[in-house]
């Protein structure tokens, strides 16, 4: 299955690698020569544009970091340049409208087109254990489903086009409250004079217990794999936390919906971001909290 891959950031080159240790035939695109190189080192033939990585594909994916750049590669080269039968996948997190839109305009175009936002991180995309939550006709979605299964450790249809990115903004407004409600606690926890690991063992075995305590823990040493234990670094980024809130906060505004805790996350991790930590893993807000920004120098 030759597969178009564009876009080789954190999340892309993890995925590209996935899709070609699993044999199938990748061309890679990306405007970094560095990682265009590394793709060529994870098994990835790579063109030089976009178009050259398009044309003959059967599948093309997308990740990209904003809506903008989604919308001006699929109208510009995706959707032009690709097969009549080609199947047309957007994995990046973006607004919900403009994946309806896109879907639309594959759709005059007689493609096939889904919103598939992940969730799983930089160490998901890696691994090939990302969570799919897919957008797209419910006739299409196993054809879908088999284009993405070597990147994936579950695929999930959400509905129609733009459900999938419905359902990773809501997704990602759990995981940015419940960080903070799991920073905060840890906070206060020290402030109380409760040792932190302690804590930890209590918390994760009683009612507190959560993803981003147990799985993703910003306190050092509970979780070993967590950002926490390197300085906060190869993790899912500040700024792309508060951009995927700010989506959230969008879309409530649009649809009425009532998120007062979506809008306080969104504020402190704009807060945090602003202060120039935006580039450091989200769970990092712990230190902003402690008042110990001096720790993350």
């Amino acid at each position: 299955m030759r597969t178009a891959f564009i876009g080789l950031g954190n999340m892309g080159s993890g995925m590209a690698a996935a899709l070609a240790r699993a044999g199938r035939e990748v061309v890679a695109f990306d405007i970094s020569a560095e990682a265009l190189e590394q793709a060529r080192a994870a098994g990835c033939e790579t063109a030089a544009s976009a178009a050259a990585a398009v044309a003959g594909a059967e599948v093309v994916i997308t990740m990209l970091p904003a809506a903008r750049h989604v919308s001006q590669v699929w109208r510009e080269t995706v959707i032009p340049a690709s097969r009549p039968d080609a199947l047309l996948i957007d994995c990046s997190t973006i607004d919900v409208d403009t994946a309806r839109s896109l879907g639309e305009a594959a759709l005059a175009a007689g493609r096939v087109a889904a919103d598939a936002p992940v969730s799983g991180g930089i160490a998901g995309a890696r691994d090939g254990t990302l969570a799919f939550m897919v957008g797209c006709p419910e006739d299409q979605f196993a054809r879908i489903e088999a284009a993405i299964s070597p990147m994936a450790r579950t695929v999930i249809r959400a509905g129609e086009s733009g459900a999938g990115q419905a359902a990773k903004i809501c997704n990602n407004m759990i995981l940015g409250v419940s960080m903070l409600g799991v920073c905060e606690a840890f906070a206060l926890a020290e402030k109380l004079s409760l040792d932190p690991e302690r804590f930890f063992e209590i918390a994760s075995k009683s009612s507190g217990q959560c993803w981003s305590l147990t799985s993703y823990c910003p306190w050092p040493g509970p979780v070993p794999s967590a950002p926490s234990n390197r300085d906060y670094h190869g993790g899912f980024l500040t700024s792309l936390m508060a951009k995927d809130l700010r989506l959230a906060q969008e879309a409530a505004s649009r649809s009425g919906a009532a998120t007062p805790l979506g809008a306080q996350a969104l504020a402190l991790y704009a807060l945090f971001e602003g202060l120039g930590y935006g580039q450091r893993d989200f769970s990092a807000v712990l230190q902003l909290l402690r008042g110990r920004l001096v720790d993350l120098a």
